[in-house]
């Protein structure tokens, strides 16, 4: 795909990952939507992707909530008049273990409300988002791309049920995507990124970070960057579908 001229929706654009996601396509000249739940964070996406030269709108929403997702949806198919691509990439964590023990003796367990929030977002948000946004493309008869953002944990992190299960979910349902959509010309891939440096973890102490990039092969974290730079490779590689790309650094779980 000739990004040039194309509208592509990324949520969840306002910061990290996604952000330098909408950055890497604004740069090849795409137009945007850009959805998150907070709207301030938008505007500084907004004003980055703008200096490229292009279009780009804001739409802030809940991609858990049907209702929300719908309308950005229809606001977006209003004010642009096509759509090309979608990056699913809005993702929370509500880490925990299971169940916690001391001496045998529980003294924890993951709260339903950390399974839902999880599941809520970063599995039926992508679900809501996909299914939106390829009911769109096939009306509008030109095809697209979704890409998903799935993760490394997606193999079975200690202390992510809810968020393993979420992005093993989202690399399952893009082979599933592919193969459905195929027919009407719509590509689907995956990514799935190691620990990278987000805000999140920029945050953290220097001998927790020496801890978590220490089984690393490469022994350091992941540029939001060069996530960026692998949704765009999707993006324009036209046979690229129905696969997850792993960018972790030759980090296995």
């Amino acid at each position: 795909m000739n990004l040039h001229g194309k509208t592509i929706i990324i949520t969840g654009a306002g910061r990290g990952i996604g952000q330098a996601i909408a950055e890497g396509l604004a740069a090849r000249g795409a137009n945007l939507a850009l959805i998150d739940l907070r709207a301030e964070d938008l505007v500084a996406s907004q004003a980055l992707c703008v200096a490229k030269g292009v279009t780009v709108r804001l739409y802030p929403a809940n991609v858990a909530k049907e209702d929300q997702v719908v309308e950005a949806m229809t606001r977006i198919g209003a004010d642009f008049g096509r759509l090309d691509g979608l990056v699913n990439n809005a993702g929370i964590v509500r880490d925990g273990l299971l169940v916690k023990a001391k001496d045998n003796a529980v003294i924890d367990r993951l709260a339903l409300s950390q399974w839902s929030a999880v599941i809520d977002v970063n599995l039926t948000g992508v679900f809501l988002c996909a299914r939106e946004a390829a009911a769109r493309m096939i009306e509008y008869g030109n095809g697209g791309v979704i890409v998903n953002i799935s993760s490394i944990s997606k193999a079975g992190n200690a202390g992510q049920t809810n968020y393993s299960a979420a992005k093993a979910g989202v690399s399952a349902m893009t082979v599933v995507w592919a193969k459905e959509l195929g027919r009407y010309g719509i590509r689907v891939g995956a990514v799935a990124p190691g620990f990278t440096r987000t805000e999140i973890l920029a945050s953290m102490r220097p001998e927790m970070l020496e801890k978590l990039t220490a089984p690393v092969p490469l022994k350091r974290l992941g540029q939001p960057q060069e996530i960026a730079d692998a949704v765009r490779f999707i993006f324009e590689n036209d046979f690229y579908s129905g696969r997850c790309l792993e960018l972790d650094g030759g980090l296995r779980l």
